[in-house]
């Protein structure tokens, strides 16, 4: 099958209505086969994603079709030269692949792999991350010759069954502890006036967070990288929402995130938390957290769950969570690969 398969670069800018079709018959049946449990993207709130460009990494779109249907699909991206976290990122290119179930063992997801190494080695890049949370997938990493360097969870809190009491008496005593912490909650992006000095607290809070031995380079946040993000969620269609803890000397001591969406009203997402080494042990962190929880159930009355990841070395953010009534939804890895190593295997494959 693999010299029977052909890739195809996409751009989603100048795609016509036949892509946009068979690709979303694809996603549709990678979801139902993934996650069939989770609310589908709307389609144009998809395509507004995917046309989006991204101003700090070069992004790789191919799809493999034969007669309309698209069975598979490759997405990657690397920092792109002349931005802030190039010089810190320019060595890792992350990728994603799926074949469709009823196309598995016919070699499709071999055929990426040259692939791979010509985006590697056109950019200058060294390491290649990729990610899965499918027995398949974990087997096909394995097969390649990567190496699993984090394990992670999707954790997930079925807010019918949390006790508003318990995270009610949380920030009490986070008030109580810390008298002169103030906490303050931003539904929208924060004010444009705060990001030169919210940029280098998130960065440093962010960098703190354990990817046990993951290379990520290091995580950058500057004003633009503020702006993006904010612009991101717009084209998403995702509303953002903000809680941090400042101290009396104006630093912001521990700050979490999430954000809610039209099309999946049911689902909160939970995303990162994090409190600076300086400010631990006063439970600014189940503050915050409680803070978040109680005022997302006043905003969104229909939610009824909240999604998280954690990696499952984040033994101070777990125990957090599973106070709060987190279980795990599913587990996932995320693995790496030298780009000698990612060679050998196309040769291997050349001479099979």
């Amino acid at each position: 099958m693999v010299g029977e398969t052909v890739w195809t670069l996409v751009d989603p800018r100048t795609a016509g209505p036949e892509f946009w079709k068979r690709y979303h018959e694809f996603r549709r049946a990678r979801q139902k086969a993934t996650r069939p449990d989770d609310p589908v993207r709307p389609d144009q709130v998809e395509e507004r994603r995917m046309r989006y460009q991204d101003p700090f990494h070069i992004e790789f779109r191919y799809e493999i079709s034969v007669d309309g249907l698209m069975l598979s699909w490759f997405y990657g991206h690397t920092p792109r030269p002349g931005t802030s976290e190039y010089e810190k990122n320019k060595h890792l290119f992350w990728a994603d692949a799926y074949v469709l179930l009823d196309h598995r063992r016919t070699r499709i997801g071999a055929t990426w792999l040259p692939l791979v190494l010509d985006l590697v080695d056109r950019h200058g890049c060294t390491t290649v991350g990729m990610g899965t949370e499918e027995d398949g997938g974990h087997a096909f990493l394995k097969w390649t010759g990567a190496d699993v360097k984090l394990v992670e969870a999707e954790n997930r809190l079925r807010l019918a069954d949390v006790d508003w009491g318990m995270l009610q008496g949380w920030v009490a005593a986070g008030r109580k502890r810390s008298p002169e912490t103030a906490v303050e909650i931003f539904d929208g992006p924060m004010p444009e006036s705060m990001w030169v000095d919210f940029a280098p607290q998130m960065m440093t809070m962010l960098n703190t967070m354990p990817f046990e031995s993951l290379d990520i380079g290091e995580i950058i946040v500057t004003p633009d990288h503020l702006r993006e993000f904010y612009e991101r969620l717009k084209v998403a269609g995702e509303d953002v929402h903000m809680v941090l803890a400042r101290e009396p000397d104006g630093t912001v001591s521990a700050v979490t995130e999430a954000t809610w969406a039209p099309h999946r009203e049911t689902i909160i997402q939970q995303m990162f938390t994090g409190v600076r080494p300086d400010a631990r042990g006063r439970g600014l962190g189940k503050w915050i957290k409680a803070a978040m929880l109680l005022h997302l159930h006043e905003l969104y009355p229909r939610a009824q769950w909240v999604s998280t990841d954690n990696a499952g070395s984040n033994a101070p953010m777990l125990a957090i969570n599973k106070k709060v009534g987190f279980k795990q939804y599913r587990a996932a890895s995320a693995y790496q690969i030298s780009r000698d190593r990612l060679a050998a295997r196309v040769r291997s494959l050349g001479s099979a």
